[in-house]
């Protein structure tokens, strides 16, 4: 009887196979567990609480491996253990550093080895859509920024439109058509007379009345739009403003660098309403003649780019200038100036001396 009980027995190695695939299938349930832990904590990650998760699943990873710490860093310089990105490459998104685990060939099991390059590619791949995620938000709030700077843009062209109407308007009511109305006024009184009859000074006077009117009718038509611009080009516009200036006593220091033909139209017309805005509040309040510079700088692919007028004035008032250097409220053009540059992708800066004299500044977009 006892040799058919013994018969019955199952030989010792095959009850330590058991055992061995017990403790293997309690393993691979340990490691199932460890990575959907992982997973689940991980996919509710956002950006506010990214380190937070990371933290945790690098304390949970090094438990695994039977370490008491861990430390993740993000990108992919420094020490410890790469954390790939997703994607073929998998380039390191992050770093962590396992105490007595210098690497994943150190980790005998394989299976274990396998479960932490898993665990691994999960961090990454939270760190990657996180990383996404803030730059597509951050583009979202440039581009809504971008959207209100346009509208406050728009807004102020047109509103730069209407100021140049009104000031329009008021020139041709001020001079023109008073000059027009002298003009009338003298052609009425001569009524009923023949021309002969008019004498040496009434001519002389319809003479001058007419060229006055013509002159001012010149003035108004070239601050619309001045013919030199488009007949000879930027260089000789701002030479005509800087002529002009030294035409009623400014001393003038006129320079020109670079392709200045190879600007385009737009471009040429911001920067010469610029200067001409800016030539405007130095008759207005540099005080009299003094020294200016007028400075066009277009070098090649290299260098800034740029439009400088400096004058020696007396400058702003005191009680009109800003601590920061700004105009303060009196603002002189100098948003109508800034809206320009603005328009063509560049930026301009105003600068009001301590002792007296102003700088305007337009700089070009390299990309012109």
């Amino acid at each position: 009887m006892r040799d058919d009980l013994q018969h019955l027995e199952p030989p010792i190695e095959t009850i330590a196979e058991l055992r061995e695939l017990y403790r293997a299938a309690e393993s691979r349930a340990a490691r199932m567990r460890f990575l959907s832990q992982t997973a689940q904590d991980l996919a509710r990650a956002e950006a506010s609480t990214i380190e937070e998760a990371l933290r945790r699943s690098g304390e949970r990873l090094a438990f695994f491996v039977g370490a008491r710490r861990a430390a993740v860093s993000l990108g992919g310089v420094g020490e410890g253990i790469a954390i790939p990105g997703p994607g073929t490459r998998g380039e390191p998104v992050g770093r962590i550093s396992i105490e007595g685990l210098p690497g994943l060939e150190s980790i005998p099991d394989p299976e274990d080895r396998d479960a932490v390059r898993m665990h691994l590619e999960l961090m990454g791949a939270t760190i990657d859509r996180i990383g996404r995620e803030h730059e597509r938000t951050r583009l979202l709030a440039a581009l809504r920024e971008r959207e209100q700077r346009l509208g406050v843009l728009v807004g102020r062209m047109f509103s730069a439109q209407e100021d140049e109407r009104r000031r329009v308007s008021r020139e041709l009511h001020d001079g023109v058509a008073q000059t027009a109305t002298a003009l009338v006024r003298i052609l009425e009184g001569a009524e009923g007379h023949r021309a002969e009859a008019l004498s040496v000074t009434d001519r002389a006077r319809l003479a001058g009345v007419a060229r006055e009117l013509v002159t001012e009718l010149r003035a108004v038509i070239g601050n619309l739009r001045p013919t030199l611009l488009d007949d000879l080009g930027l260089e000789a516009a701002l030479r005509a403003l800087a002529d002009g200036l030294a035409a009623d006593g400014y001393t003038i220091r006129f320079s020109v660098e670079g392709e200045v033909a190879l600007l385009q139209p737009h471009v040429e017309t911001a920067l010469f309403r610029v200067a001409q805005e800016a030539v405007s509040n130095i008759r207005k309040h540099a005080g009299g003649p003094c020294m200016v510079a007028l400075e066009l700088r277009i070098p090649g692919d290299n260098g800034a780019r740029f439009l400088r007028i400096r004058d020696g004035g007396r400058g702003l008032a005191a009680d009109h200038a800003a601590a920061d250097g700004t105009a303060g409220g009196n603002h002189v053009g100098i948003e109508v100036m800034r809206e320009r540059m603005t328009a063509i992708g560049g930026s301009l800066d105003w600068l009001a001396g301590i002792q007296g004299g102003v700088s305007v500044t337009a700089h070009l977009p390299e990309n012109l």
